[in-house]
């Protein structure tokens, strides 16, 4: 991506992770317009500026691109809202090429495949069989053009479906829709499927919620337990115990009616769940150690 962003004649400076003060004050420095990183990261990003008296609407940043992890449309609309900027969505995986194999257009109705270097699958992720267009099931991809290290036919454990109708941005090339699930991500919680986007769509729609949560899945006597442990606006806390029984109860009312599953909800306070520079780390599967 480095190179890419070269080829085309822009100045990148790399920041790596991390040390987000600094990453702040380059792009103060150095007028950046564009940030390229995770979504999660772009909110802490937000959240440290903000508590340093960073004015991000008065910054040159105007795009960000962002990937690796999902992010659903009440996410982007956060980093939008407090970055002042404009979000896309792109996808890749290091097995393939890392950033680039597919990415939003100024339209945002999917993901443009990069088909001059990637051809693209999607199949059923039980029988392998190839499902037709539109239909969701794993994306499985071919390299075209990589050389040393070509992959054949690559299972990306992603769910997504394919849309070959040209876009009205002009581009003719086929769109992948935005992944919210994996195979390998659900949860079987007392034999239900549980995605962490389903959770992440819930919550996003209360107000009074941060963007910041986390899944966590123990067994207790030989049954297992969810819980959701969700970060509150500072207004929300008080002195009430009645007003946080009845926001307690609304968030599991409202966690139980999507995901079919009793879950218990814990309110902390902001800053609580850990922020990372990378990908968020959304659900603790004790289960496992045990």
């Amino acid at each position: 991506m480095h190179y890419g962003i070269e080829r085309i004649g822009a100045t990148v400076i790399p920041a790596g992770s991390g040390n987000t003060e600094r990453h702040l004050m380059m792009m103060q420095d150095f007028g950046t317009t564009a940030v390229v990183g995770t979504p999660s990261y772009a909110l802490y990003l937000a959240e440290v500026g903000e508590r340093n008296g960073v004015e991000f609407s008065k910054l040159p940043l105007r795009v960000g691109l962002f990937g690796g992890e999902p992010c659903g449309e009440h996410m982007r609309a956060e980093i939008e809202r407090r970055l002042h900027i404009r979000a896309t969505d792109n996808y890749g995986l290091t097995e393939i090429i890392g950033p680039g194999v597919a990415g939003e257009c100024e339209c945002r109705c999917g993901l443009h495949i990069n088909e001059d270097h990637f051809l693209a699958e999607i199949v059923d992720p039980e029988t392998g069989e190839t499902l037709p267009e539109g239909v969701e099931g794993e994306l499985v991809l071919t390299s075209l053009t990589k050389e040393a290290f070509p992959v054949l036919r690559f299972r990306t454990h992603d769910l997504t479906a394919l849309d070959l109708a040209p876009c009205a941005c002009g581009r003719t090339s086929a769109r992948m829709r935005k992944v919210r699930h994996r195979t390998d991500d659900m949860l079987i919680v007392r034999g239900v499927n549980v995605y962490p986007s389903q959770v992440e769509d819930v919550l996003l729609k209360i107000e009074g919620i941060e963007p910041h949560y986390q899944i966590v899945v123990d067994r207790e006597h030989g049954m297992d337990r969810m819980e959701v442990r969700v970060e509150v606006a500072e207004e929300i806390f008080s002195d009430v115990m009645a007003d946080m029984v009845a926001f307690t109860g609304n968030v599991s009312d409202r966690l139980n009616g999507v995901l079919g599953l009793s879950v218990k909800v814990t309110l902390v306070e902001p800053g609580t769940v850990e922020r990372t520079a990378g990908k968020a780390k959304r659900v603790m599967d004790n289960r496992s150690l045990e």
